[in-house]
């Protein structure tokens, strides 16, 4: 029995494809679509509904925090400290935590906090100095 060469060269795979032609189209890109690929991607590039409601926590605490340093109404008073509370708390035992919040957006908790506990200093500082100013920007 002899082995035929040639034969086996150009033998059909099961695509109907010889070897040389599935072994070249291993090392040729895929082609896909357009619509095909931002199907894949799109998830990522818009917030999961569960991220937007995370960042919706998050936003909501940053904006009670901002919103009502200087209040003078005790529920206004409550709204601050308990933001600020949660700002500052370094547990992860609850999903809402800031910590957590953070993670999820993937922000470090540290810096955020950090930055909005720079703002508020600088917000005493101007209302002892009489300064007036309606900008609750973090760069404000």
């Amino acid at each position: 029995m002899e082995f035929n060469n040639k034969a086996s060269k150009h033998a059909s795979g099961p695509a109907g494809f010889d070897t040389d032609e599935r072994i070249g189209s291993l090392f040729q890109p895929d082609t896909v679509l357009a619509a095909q690929y931002l199907d894949t991607v799109r998830r990522k590039i818009v917030l999961e509904p569960e991220k937007q409601l995370v960042l919706a926590v998050l936003e909501d605490g940053i904006n009670c925090f901002q919103e009502n340093i200087a209040a003078t109404a005790s529920k206004r008073k409550q709204l601050f400290a308990d933001a600020e509370d949660w700002i500052l708390d370094r547990d992860r035992d609850w999903l809402f935590s800031f910590e957590n919040a953070c993670d999820v957006l993937g922000l470090n908790p540290a810096y955020l906090r950090g930055g909005l506990l720079r703002w508020k200093e600088r917000k005493l500082r101007q209302s002892e100095n009489g300064v007036t100013g309606s900008s609750n920007k973090l760069a404000s």
